[in-house]
């Protein structure tokens, strides 16, 4: 294949997509280009070997060197189960008496929002988890609050990844650390281990932690700038996620309802028990599958040692397995008739395949761009003679671009982190964890804003809302903490100080509050409902 790497060419690809993501709002459309175009480009324009290289990037999805390929199957398995779970708290009554209770409690929209943040707060084990499982529990709430789903998929989407990049207690915060460590040898670094490095570059962490303040402040003063608040309109109309009668064919089989007979039995423990099970059981296997590593290699045991060490998507599976069993306990205890619980697993397990079939074709892109070598041809762009008390905003921004373009923020940490620490090497050593700090920033904010991101897709599967329309809505609010979090990388560069940093990123957050508050006061333009 062509190597791409030092050329302009890699880019075009994951812009083609993008570019099409957005005008079309056809996602698979749009990501079928880019994996065509690309496959072009790395073949030279041969159809024969672009034929073959599309069958076997195929195959890869589903079949490694070794076998099947478990990371993939097994978040696709893992999406099924919950899918088929969600179907059966519904059969049961439990999202409806959870629904009912909630209204005794929560009375207002408000906080119906908050309740979805705090639960996004609290669920920081693993961003795919947090999404899909938050996005069950607060979903019925919402709804009933008149709560946009692109709103939902907002508040899951900013707590899920910025949490899991905070704490190290997370599969996010587990394979940074391993980074962390690694960069650290290399350059000599001894002042620190891997996790007090981790902890002391936390509060670096602009993006992260600003883009949480903001989904609360967001709510509780109910500010809806941008599409968002046509959503949110359209919500209290009634209207659902359907605002402008342009959603596609695709957008309406991942908004649709479960088309289920609600049990008039249920009770609030039938919801609750069974992702709390779902919770605990994921917990408990990301630990166990990460202490028989450590078993195996003869290391002691530690909670930090098995999340460097577990196997994400076997935990996940074993989870939503017993979050499924939980789920299938009332539905037997109400006696209800074995060919409507089989009927309610199938409708469930086929509301998660429009998700599914559009993360298929996210990493089908992915690994087209991996192939064309974009994310090489991106950090070459830092290099050459830069002023270091600028490099970490220009990482920031950098990894912001390369996460949008990749689709992944994980492959963005693993291609940045090393080069921001041979750039601090290079020029300025005592800048080396606010450029880490700046590279995990960029790379949850790039992440945030792609239409090809994995993460975005499973947030607006959680809430149920069109892929599109959760981008497109999210990408204002994203945006405006990208521009304080960059005010803030500057200071911190100029000043090496992280609190002087810390509170000139306040203060613009501040501003950019008024600012928000402005634009959600203004008259929504050619805001008629029918």
């Amino acid at each position: 294949m062509i190597d791409y790497s030092h050329s302009l060419t890699s880019i075009i690809p994951p812009l083609v997509a993008l570019g099409l993501a957005i005008i079309t709002r056809r996602v698979l459309l749009s990501l079928g280009a880019g994996v065509v175009l690309g496959a072009l480009f790395l073949n030279d324009f041969s159809f024969a070997n672009t034929a073959s290289y599309l069958v076997t990037l195929i195959k890869g999805l589903f079949i490694a060197e070794d076998g099947i390929n478990t990371w993939n199957m097994s978040i696709v398995l893992f999406l099924i189960l919950l899918g088929m779970t969600t179907a059966l708290l519904t059969l049961s009554g439990g999202t409806r008496a959870f629904a009912e209770w909630a209204q005794t409690k929560i009375k207002t929209k408000r906080g119906a929002k908050l309740l979805a943040a705090f639960l996004g707060v609290f669920i920081f084990v693993d961003d795919y988890f947090n999404s899909l499982a938050v996005g069950s529990i607060a979903r019925p709430v919402t709804d009933r609050f008149q709560v946009s789903r692109s709103k939902l998929a907002y508040i899951l989407d900013s707590t899920a990844a910025p949490m899991c990049v905070l704490m190290p207690a997370s599969s996010w915060g587990a394979y940074i650390i391993t980074l962390i460590g690694g960069i650290l040898v290399t350059h000599g670094v001894t002042e620190y281990t891997p996790l007090s490095a981790f902890m002391t570059l936390a509060p670096m962490n602009f993006y992260a932690i600003f883009a949480l303040a903001m989904v609360f402040v967001v709510s509780w003063f109910q500010w809806d700038i941008g599409p968002m608040r046509k959503h949110e309109r359209a919500a209290c109309h009634g209207r659902g996620t359907d605002v402008g009668g342009d959603v596609d064919d695709q957008a309406k089989d991942l908004t649709e309802e479960l088309d289920i007979k609600e049990s008039l039995q249920g009770r609030v423990g039938d919801l609750v028990w069974p992702i709390i099970i779902l919770i605990i059981a994921t917990f408990f296997f990301m630990v166990f599958t990460g202490y028989q590593v450590l078993v195996t290699e003869g290391k002691p045991f530690s909670l930090l040692g098995a999340f460097e060490n577990t196997n994400v998507g076997q935990a996940l599976c074993l989870g939503g397995s017993f979050g499924l069993i939980a789920a299938i306990i009332p539905v037997f205890r109400q006696r209800i008739a074995a060919k409507e619980i089989s009927n309610t697993l199938w409708i469930g397990a086929k509301s998660m395949f429009g998700a599914i079939l559009i993360l298929l074709f996210a990493w089908s892109i992915g690994g087209v761009i991996g192939d064309m070598k974009t994310g090489q041809y991106l950090s070459t762009l830092v290099q050459g003679n830069i002023n270091p008390a600028l490099l970490p905003m220009i990482l920031f921004l950098l990894s912001g671009i390369m996460a949008f373009s990749t689709g992944t923020s994980w492959g963005t940490f693993g291609i940045m982190l090393p080069i921001a620490g041979d750039l601090a090497g290079a020029t300025e050593i005592s800048l080396m964890l606010p450029m880490l700090a700046s590279v995990l920033a960029g790379s949850v904010f790039g992440d945030h804003c792609s239409p090809i991101s994995d993460t975005t897709i499973l947030s607006s599967t959680g809430a149920r809302c069109h892929h599109i329309d959760h981008v497109a809505t999210q990408l204002p609010y994203a945006l405006s903490v990208a521009v304080i979090s960059a005010i803030g990388f500057l200071t911190l560069g100029i000043t090496d100080s992280l609190a002087l940093a810390f509170l000139v990123a306040t203060v613009a957050f501040i501003l950019m509050c008024f600012l928000l508050s402005w634009l959600s006061s203004r008259p929504l333009k050619g805001a008629v409902l029918r």
